[in-house]
């Protein structure tokens, strides 16, 4: 549904000591979850719940699915449908530009109102992100050759966050950017969601790398992010890059 590529097929964090990881499928909705005990049961509810919730919404608001440009504010949307339109119009795209980070959020909190412990909730390349210890986050490049070559390590008193990864030379959905790798970080996961999407945009070059990380750093609450495009990569901000080998 994004305008730019299809997420990622490959799991970005690797399994975390301790906790119990499960796996939850509705439709367009495939999260892989980590936690201290299994919340299989809630979680199913809550991702049914909440895809309703934005299809009602979408049903009775004609162009919400497809817009491509910011909607305005509406305060009796539901929440998630409002994460979804704040966010996007902070990025500059269309709402479905945050649906998945927007799912992965509001899954992720409400798994932290179950557990005490770690979360990880994973939505395709978007990541809700509760840890106590660091953790590396692989970023998948398509056809590049920094695709699993380098992580993104976020330290845990960042956390809860999101880590969101859009591109735009992987998968058949349609794109208006050509980057391989847009990877956003961001304590509002729609919003790194969406910022990963309008970023990913801009990227057609490896010479569009630096206009990309200007965007990042002019949109508030945007903490950090890596563009990779070919040979080349940016990033910027409260992360750190790691070298992997995957």
């Amino acid at each position: 549904m994004k305008p730019v590529g299809e997420k990622r097929t490959y799991r970005s964090l690797t399994a975390r000591d301790g906790l119990v990881g499960f796996q939850v499928r509705h439709r367009e909705t495939d999260l892989h979850i980590q936690a201290e005990s299994d919340l299989e049961d809630e979680v199913s509810k809550w991702v049914i719940e909440i895809r309703l919730s934005i299809e009602d919404y979408a049903r009775s608001h004609p162009g919400f699915l497809e817009s491509y440009v910011p909607l305005p504010d509406d305060p009796f949307a539901p929440s998630v449908v409002r994460d979804m339109i704040e966010s996007s119009a902070a990025a500059g795209v269309g709402p479905m530009a945050a649906v998945a980070g927007a799912i992965a959020q509001h899954i992720g909190k409400r798994c932290m109102e179950l557990s005490a412990g770690e979360i990880v909730v994973e939505n395709g390349g978007d990541i809700f992100l509760r840890v106590f210890k660091p953790v590396t986050s692989a970023v998948w490049a398509g056809t590049s050759p920094l695709s699993g070559r380098v992580g993104v390590a976020i330290a845990p008193g960042l956390t809860p966050l999101g880590i969101c990864t859009s591109s735009g030379t992987v998968g058949h959905s349609k794109s208006f950017g050509k980057a391989d790798a847009v990877t956003v970080v961001s304590q509002s996961v729609a919003l790194a969601d969406a910022t990963a999407t309008s970023v990913g945009n801009m990227v057609r070059t490896e010479r569009d790398i630096d206009r990309g990380i200007k965007a990042l750093k002019q949109i508030p609450g945007i903490l950090g992010g890596l563009i990779i495009k070919g040979t080349k990569l940016g990033a910027w901000g409260q992360i750190e890059l790691v070298p992997l080998n995957l």
